[in-house]
């Protein structure tokens, strides 16, 4: 049987294929399975173990892990709780469940749907978890780090904040700044962490370094101890600055959880949020100030508009920064600054 092994598999090589527990063992997040393609939908490729595009045609075999995924302009899909005769790819890097709902524009392409042919065992006959295979996650403390760490957020998926957080790796690499990347939410497919690679990043890495399919459902403490665990690989190159990114919008479950928790907010030097026009930047701040969270700058998708940048400067008192601004050297001078709180 040729595999089309998926990346968060990319660690999973010794193994066999258990198909007598198909219908018996109920998975968990990370679990690894091995599944036969039997249509295609939106999902025509997966990324391949060295981030390539895998192309997938009627009949094929691929490994993958049940995952998670909240994407309000793709997939809301689950790990299922009990058997299934179809499962759907939920991520392009290898999450795979049970579709809950999809973006309106999908609805006529729809899911690429799966059989399950059979679980990735190890010698031990137990079902390999990419969370916890050849990978170790470090216990969180509350102890400042030394680099300085800016955190980018934005109002919703596709606001921007990826891009905010790339560039402004560009911006801190010409300043001669040593500057890392980490996407520490989100759903498994390394595109964004290549592209902040690309900006400039010396290090670039997230949650699926790690095993993770998605954090969606994840506890706060794990999403705490994922975040250590990033923070002490980025000690490979010592950096003057870490660029974090959380996925999707204020409002979404590992999001609000993780700007309420004190000890996790109380690591980070400065906030950048992002969105896509003018009233969508308006609430966010708004929503991080009673936090008591003030954003250093804002940038996102609005600021491809003159117009809508003209129409925020005159109703925030926050700098505004486009991709020419992020990447330019001196936004350094702003980074120096102390954090404020909101008052």
């Amino acid at each position: 049987m040729k595999l089309k092994k998926t990346i968060i598999c990319n660690r999973v090589v010794d193994f066999k294929i258990d198909k007598t527990i198909n219908r018996s063992y109920l998975p968990k997040a990370g679990d690894v399975a091995i599944f036969k393609v039997k249509e295609i939908g939106k999902h025509n490729s997966v990324q391949g173990v060295n981030g390539n595009n895998c192309y997938l045609f009627l009949g094929d075999y691929i490994m993958a892990a049940f995952g998670n995924r909240y994407a309000s302009d793709q997939f809301e899909g689950y790990v299922p709780d009990q058997y299934h005769d179809e499962y759907h790819i939920l991520g392009k890097g290898g999450a795979v469940g049970i579709l809950a709902s999809m973006h309106q524009k999908l609805e006529k392409v729809g899911t690429t749907n799966l059989e399950l042919i059979g679980y990735a065992t190890d010698k031990k006959g137990k079902v390999i978890n990419t969370k916890y295979y050849n990978s170790s996650v470090d216990r969180f403390t509350r102890t400042p780090k030394e680099p300085k760490i800016i955190l980018s957020l934005g109002s919703s998926m596709d606001s921007g904040k990826t891009t905010t957080a790339a560039f402004l790796c560009r911006g801190l690499n010409a300043a001669d700044k040593k500057v890392a990347y980490i996407k520490l939410t989100g759903t498994v497919y390394t595109k964004d962490r290549h592209f902040a690679r690309d900006c400039g990043a010396h290090l670039s890495i997230d949650f699926s370094n790690y095993g993770f399919p998605s954090t969606y459902l994840c506890s706060m403490q794990e999403l705490l101890d994922l975040y250590e665990t990033l923070m002490n690989h980025t000690k490979r190159i010592n950096p003057d600055y870490v660029i974090i990114e959380i996925a999707d919008g204020l409002i979404q479950r590992e999001t609000a959880m993780l700007l309420d928790h004190s000890g996790f907010m109380n690591q980070i030097d400065h906030v950048i949020f992002s969105a896509a026009d003018s009233l969508g930047i308006l609430s966010g701040l708004q929503i991080l100030e009673n936090q008591g969270i003030q954003a250093v700058a804002v940038s996102g998708l609005f600021t491809a508009s003159p117009l809508l940048i003209k129409e925020v400067e005159g109703a925030v008192n926050v700098p505004v920064l486009d991709l020419e601004k992020l990447a330019s050297p001196h936004v350094l001078g702003l980074l120096e600054q102390p954090m404020e709180k909101a008052v």
